[in-house]
């Protein structure tokens, strides 16, 4: 669905602000987005790999013969401290002479568990790094890009936004409420110019994934089959086609898109083969 009432942005001119941006699918899309001629800035926690990213990312060059290096910027934050990332994002704006065109909110967590396993910190943290770090970062950028007519926010939520899936008890509820987010939140800044997306990747290659691994019920891992994890550089590439045509739903792959598009009519079907494996998981774990 293109948003008519956006004007797509000059993406070579653009200054980006990325959150997650020190790996995975953060990483990525400021790759690309550099590689397009942007200013890239990057957020993340970890100083010491997000200034090896900047690196990385500013000594690929661009496509302008004039400038032989990105221009790339970077600043440690929590995305879950309001007052840190706000500050955080107008330091980066005065460093890079120029406000926040374009907003990738990718930082995120996932922690995977059986429910009545899971302590309530757990459900706690889900949602103060994904959702609040997601809301914290739009409420920072917004005023701003309505003031000035244009924009794009992109979300990245998750195939856990779109279906509930078993052991995703905690990390599921965060991303849905990305999702309603971004809605709510498309309804309101597109007629004020303001593109608005949000993606729905399922489980991709990223450290965070073989994090996530770690602690995965087996029901979560059979329920998943054999689907081959994304790249990182896969959904990025989704998310730069989405800002150029100016869409509100981005999946990167035929199964979220489908599940995007005829959920109401796929959740039941999914449900119940879901609910099969799991019970023949616990049928050969009697003590699970």
């Amino acid at each position: 669905m293109r948003l008519r009432n956006t004007r797509p942005l000059d993406i070579s001119s653009a200054h980006v602000i990325v959150t997650g941006g020190s790996s995975g699918i953060g990483l990525a899309t400021a790759r690309l987005l550099a590689a397009r001629g942007a200013r890239v800035s990057l957020i993340a926690r970890g100083a010491e790999r997000l200034e090896a990213a900047a690196e990385e990312i500013s000594t690929a060059g661009t496509p302008d013969p004039a400038r032989t290096r990105a221009s790339v910027a970077a600043r440690a934050a929590d995305v879950a401290d309001r007052t840190a990332l706000t500050r955080a994002i107008a330091e980066l704006e005065a460093e890079q002479a120029q406000p926040c065109d374009i907003l990738i909110t990718s930082a995120g967590l996932a922690r995977p568990g059986h429910f009545l396993e899971l302590s309530d910190e757990i459900f706690r943290q889900m949602i103060e790094v994904d959702y609040f770090g997601t809301l914290h970062a739009v409420r920072a950028v917004a005023p701003g890009m309505v003031e000035r007519g244009r924009g794009s926010v992109v979300a990245v939520s998750s195939a856990a936004g779109l279906l509930g899936i078993f052991g995703y008890s905690a990390y599921g509820p965060a991303k849905f409420a990305v999702r309603g987010l971004m809605e709510s939140v498309r309804a309101e800044l597109t007629p004020r110019g303001v593109h608005v997306g949000v993606v729905f990747p399922p489980d991709v290659d990223t450290p965070q994934l073989a994090e996530e691994n770690r602690w995965k019920p087996e029901e979560t891992r059979v329920v998943g089959g054999t689907i081959r994890p994304l790249t990182a550089e896969k959904v990025a590439a989704a998310i730069v086609r989405g800002i150029d045509r100016q869409r509100f739903t981005i999946c990167p792959d035929t199964g979220t898109r489908a599940l995007a598009r005829f959920g109401s009519v796929l959740t039941p079907l999914l449900n119940r083969e879901f609910d099969r494996r799991v019970r023949a998981v616990q049928r050969s774990t009697p003590s699970a």
